[in-house]
């Protein structure tokens, strides 16, 4: 059956769920262009999709926040049309087997304080922050981190006289616990620094593939956030952060020591990060792990199907005592045709630190202090003494095709990275807070301002 929502957006294949509602690929059946379609059961308990409509409308134009297509009713659903982002963080975390290099986290912080900031300085905030809201792009927009899901966020301040919306105690806890600030678990009402905090778990986890109030059993939810709230409560910023540069505690200290209503320094946070990258010699090239892997990956196929293509004609022409060389076996070993997903990851991931030995600097388990950025760089002369029997020709192809990539890369940092200490500053030609001049301010269900 030929499904639409808005006379043109043909409805696809289920892609994921939001907040309050399921998402699916769609068609724009004018143009072919592919979209995302949030839908909500118009009998749901607590609509939200509408009031979700209306913030994207009032976020529209700052970078990183798709556009919203159409809003509308249809059928037994309201539905929402929205651009078509890349796979979540989550993803690709997931993807990396789950641990990102410094050098990823910190280009993706460098990010996401940015997004964070943009969304404040709009007067909202998110309210759940998490991996699975943070997409990339896709195309030209790859290299970029859009959040998604306003289901649950809030105006904090007005509009107008950015009058902050009074403390309060006792609220219920709203967001993903594996995130939640300590304050959250509290029942504070949220404000700016409960979404830093969040994101600064989120930094943690990428860098050391877990938190420490993970796998707790409970009974019940409540139980649930009970022991996460006592394991957060009894864990130091020193421990949490145990093993990773010491930026990162810096972070998570001054995010728990904001007070309810003050404004963030979101340019002294963003240099926390800028300077430890400089400090590890890294560059902002938006080569992110998951883009080095596949890329290594994807050389490594290529090059056993070469070889698959040698063997074959000289199966039609056998030579005299013809035998393959212990580099082409190697190159199909590589490949993983019967190792298993794990032990091919891990050969491609190893030739891909080997290749690029200055940018996979990781989390060691077993250190209990703050690595020097002298300490990781080490790291890259272990990487390039890997022992690997590979072609000259692959290795060289993979340098070349490297060298190719990131020409394509842009040649300056996107006006997103650097954030800007005011709004409506002009950077690189772009605004970084774009006037709101003709959109009304979103309204909660029943007319309320704010949820």
């Amino acid at each position: 059956m030929d499904l639409r929502v808005g006379r043109k957006f043909r409805i696809g294949r289920k892609i994921g769920s939001g907040s309050f509602g399921d998402i699916y690929h769609g068609t724009n059946l004018v143009s072919g262009e592919e979209v995302a379609i949030k839908l909500e059961s118009i009998r749901s308990r607590h609509p939200q999709l509408e009031y979700e409509s209306r913030v994207y409308k009032y976020l529209s134009g700052g970078v990183g926040i798709p556009f919203i297509r159409w809003f509308g009713r249809e059928g037994e659903y309201n539905a929402m049309v929205i651009d078509l982002l890349g796979p979540s963080l989550e993803d690709l975390f997931n993807y990396c087997h789950r641990q990102f290099s410094f050098k990823t986290v910190i280009m993706l912080a460098l990010q996401m304080v940015c997004r964070v900031q943009y969304i404040h300085g709009r007067s909202f905030i998110h309210r759940d922050i998490k991996p699975d809201n943070f997409l990339m792009g896709t195309g030209r927009r790859g290299s970029t981190v859009h959040v998604i899901d306003f289901g649950l966020s809030k105006k904090y301040r007005d509009f107008n006289t950015h009058r902050h919306i009074p403390y309060r105690e006792n609220k219920s806890l709203t967001g993903t616990a594996r995130y939640a600030s300590l304050n959250t678990h509290l029942g504070i009402e949220q404000s700016r620094r409960d979404d830093l905090e969040s994101l600064g778990y989120m930094l943690v986890y990428f860098c050391k593939s877990s938190l420490p109030w993970q796998g707790l059993k409970a009974t019940t939810k409540k139980q649930k956030y009970d022991r996460i709230l006592q394991k957060k409560l009894s864990i130091s910023v020193e421990t949490l952060c145990e093993g990773i540069p010491l930026e990162f505690a810096e972070y998570m200290n001054y995010c728990r020591n904001l007070t309810f209503d003050e404004k963030p320094d979101y340019l002294y946070l963003a240099r926390l990060f800028k300077d430890l990258s400089i400090k590890l010699e890294y560059h902002n090239d938006h080569l992110f792990d998951w883009t080095m892997l596949r890329y290594t990956k994807a050389m490594v196929e290529k090059q056993r199907e070469l070889v698959a293509g040698t063997s074959a004609a000289q199966a039609e022409v056998p030579a005299q005592g013809a035998v393959p060389s212990s580099a082409t076996a190697t190159v199909a070993s590589a490949s993983g045709g019967d190792s298993g997903k794990n032990e091919q990851f891990q050969k491609v991931k190893l030739l891909a630190m080997k290749k690029f030995s200055t940018h996979f600097h990781y989390y060691r388990q077993d250190d209990r202090h703050n690595p020097t950025p002298d300490e990781i760089k080490r790291q890259s002369l272990a990487n390039s003494q890997v022992t690997l029997t590979l072609p000259q020709e692959l290795l060289q192809a993979i340098d070349r095709g490297m060298d190719s990539l990131k020409q394509k890369q842009p040649q300056t940092n996107p006006p997103q990275q650097q954030p800007a200490a005011t709004p409506r500053v002009v950077q690189g030609g772009a605004t970084h807070y774009p006037p709101a001049t003709g959109q009304p301010a979103p309204e909660g269900p029943g007319g309320n301002i704010w949820l």
